[in-house]
């Protein structure tokens, strides 16, 4: 299961720190920018699982069936029911204040539930969904607009008994026609929620205030916490008529003003520029364990800016409040500024507990040139991450080691016990060396280390039939009078020594990014890359273009970043489950097709205890690595925040992050003092 997102958009979550649940599951934000670090985990819903083998129906579950407060995949939640609220929160924290945060690029819709348009930052703030997740055990999820939830022994549905103080932000009450209409109009208006509810059949009403979903499979532990994630909308609001007498229509974009039943109501908007919210100060679920001592800013305004650079001046001067720093460099050589210098702005690294998200160059196998694993191996020998940490990043960085890394999921040394077992089933399937070799990133710790991976590159390259050609390349400079001269033999193009295959073509790889600060991590990679024969380059395009491209498979190379919570489960489907490849907008932008990893997804998904599901997924990671599907990047094991002094905080953090919006406060008196030092 993802770690869930209190805020949909990834600008978002990198301007407040938001990482635990309100979810608008149908939104996906744009691909966040290629930065040193990707802002954390992205608000993806995980995708249905397949059919499952019969005999992978867990036995009764000692829960089934009973009503319950909340739903853990690892052991039992924290809190038991009754509790007064969480212990990272203040519960008696302050409410006022406005918190100014900006976002990168523009927005054109406030209806995030559409695969239509560019939905505004912080419009899950808007929506309660039935269960909320903690942003101190990634895990678990507590009832919030149920009262309690309940499934039997082998997880074929589950029962949500709504809480009858429920209320949207207009009064009326949440019904089971509301949530029916939720999950219906969602899976219609957004192709990745229909492959998300894939497996929930349907959902009725089964009492006055009930509503049971029911699955087209048994046994997969999931499913109860992953419909615990839906939005839930106003029936009476969508089936009605906007402003300009039309009936509404989900599956469109729309600037009207959405009814919510959360914390939250959108106040006002500057088309494309800049979105307030306001905290709704009769919010129905305040004072529910589940919420109280949160959410205590009156305000959210969020200003949109094209790039971060102006946005991180105007943090400087005071008008945005906070700063999420994903640049080491930066983090190192940027903050020498009065403000800071005086104290009025504090500067902190806050460690963070989660499992390092697999940051890439990602390779699109839907091109040929990337469909042989030798190249793709050959990729990843060439990329020095070493020095690019030395001269890039001040040595901050630790290397990503595989797709659960810095968790007990990741696999270690050589397969045995049950997860020799389940590669077993599987072995003429995947590389040998997953039998055989501990799967390791190449690292360049001697002055000859990167020549030798350069020269191991070079021979699978020729293994793989790529040979070193003398060829013409284009002359960007090449004006007029060139030309001239080169149509009557007194000029001749410049010339290289190029890879190609027995058909002629070139090794092109281009690497599609969205941030020009991430062209300097790039482009040594790019020149190393061209030292071997590779037609290497860098393409940088805007927001909205990048997003287009990504959506439908039209690149080369991207950065990509796969968050990963303490339980993995259906969204491993949707990273590398074949079935996605071919879906335009899901996250297996890798075009991973391979039975193998299919099979072992299914072992994740239905794993019936927590043995079984760390066997699967070492299973799945070893698997992975081996066929060099992506060249892993960083992670960077702390939260790198700036912000003026006019905060108060629990003092205790959840262990996921740092949760800025969400349960820090404002504090009045420390800025009158920043006032006065500011002649104010």
């Amino acid at each position: 299961m993802l770690p869930r997102l209190h805020a949909p958009a990834a600008c978002f979550v990198a301007l407040f720190g938001l990482t635990i649940a309100l979810p608008v599951l149908a939104q996906e934000p744009p691909s966040p920018p290629a930065t040193e670090t990707q802002p954390a985990p992205s608000t993806t819903p995980p995708p249905a699982n397949q059919a499952s083998p019969a005999d992978q129906v867990p036995s009764a579950a000692p829960e089934a069936n009973q009503r319950r407060h909340a739903l853990s995949l690892i052991g039992e939640p924290k809190y038991q029911a009754g509790f007064p609220h969480f212990d990272w929160v203040n519960p008696d924290a302050p409410k006022g204040g406005t918190l100014r945060g900006f976002a990168e690029g523009s927005f054109d819709s406030l209806n995030p539930f559409s695969v239509k348009g560019d939905p505004a930052g912080g419009l899950g703030l808007v929506f309660d969904s039935l269960m909320a997740g903690s942003p101190d055990e990634p895990s678990s999820e507590y009832c919030l607009i149920c009262e309690w939830v309940s499934y039997p022994a082998d997880f074929s549905s589950v029962t949500f008994g709504l809480n009858p103080k429920a209320r949207f932000q207009d009064g009326s009450p949440i019904t089971p026609e509301d949530v029916i209409f939720s999950f219906d109009e969602q899976k219609k208006a957004h192709p990745r929620s229909a492959f998300y509810y894939k497996n929930v059949t349907k959902a009725e009403k089964t009492g006055d205030n009930e509503v049971t979903f029911t699955f087209d499979v048994k046994g997969n532990r999931e499913l109860p916490q992953i419909v615990g994630q839906l939005s839930v909308l106003p029936k009476k609001f969508w089936e009605g008529n906007g402003p300009d007498g039309q009936k509404r229509d989900l599956s469109k974009t729309t600037m009207e003003i959405p009814l919510g039943s959360g914390v939250y109501r959108v106040k006002s908007i500057d088309a494309g520029r800049s979105i307030t919210y306001e905290r709704v100060k009769d919010y129905w679920a305040k004072d529910l364990p589940v919420a109280k001592g949160q959410w205590n800013f009156d305000e959210f305004k969020l200003t949109y800016f094209l790039d971060r650079t102006p946005a991180f001046e105007e943090f400087k001067s005071g008008k945005i409040d906070y700063w999420s720093e994903s640049t080491a460099s930066n983090w190192a050589t940027g903050y020498d500024f009065a403000a800071l210098r005086n104290g009025l702005v504090k500067k902190e690294a806050i460690p963070v507990k989660r499992v390092a998200p697999m940051q890439a160059f990602v390779f699109n196998q839907r091109r040929k040139q990337f469909q042989d694993p030798r190249v793709r191996r050959a990729f990843g020998l060439a990329f020095n991450f070493e020095e690019a940490n030395k001269k890039l990043f001040y040595n901050s960085y630790v290397r990503v080691g595989g797709y659960f890394d810095n968790s007990e999921l990741a696999a270690t040394g050589l397969p045995q016990g049950r997860e020799l077992e389940l590669l077993n089933e599987v072995k003429d399937e995947v590389p040998a060396e997953v039998f055989t070799t501990e799967w390791k990133n190449p690292v360049n710790d001697a002055p000859d280390s990167f020549r030798s991976h350069m020269r191991e590159a070079s021979n699978l390259l020729a293994d793989a039939g790529w040979k070193l050609q003398e060829v013409e390349v284009e002359d960007p400079n090449c004006g007029t009078f060139c030309s001239i001269l080169r149509s009557v033999g007194l000029s001749s193009a410049p010339k290289a020594n190029l890879l190609r295959n027995d058909k002629g073509e070139t090794l092109d790889a281009e690497f599609l990014i969205q941030s020009p600060e991430f062209q300097k991590i790039v482009l040594p990679y790019v020149q190393d890359l061209q030292k071997l024969g590779i037609k290497a380059s860098i393409r940088v395009v805007d927001g909205a273009q990048y997003k287009r491209r990504e959506d439908t498979r039209d690149y080369d190379i991207i950065v990509d970043n796969f968050a990963q919570s303490e339980s993995p489960g259906n969204e491993q489907r949707d990273f590398w489950g074949s079935a996605a490849a071919d879906r335009d907008g899901s996250r297996n932008t890798a075009g991973i097709r391979n039975p193998a990893v299919d099979k072992l997804i299914d072992k994740v998904v239905f794993a019936k205890d927590r043995e079984e599901l760390l066997a699967a997924t070492h299973a799945l990671d070893r698997v992975l690595l081996w066929n060099f599907y992506v060249v892993p990047q960083w992670h960077y094991p702390f939260e790198r925040i700036a912000y003026w002094d006019v905060f108060g905080r629990p003092e205790k953090l959840p262990s996921q992050t740092a949760a800025l919006s969400q349960i820090w406060w404002f504090d009045a008196d420390k800025q009158k003092a920043i006032d006065a030092k500011r002649g104010r």
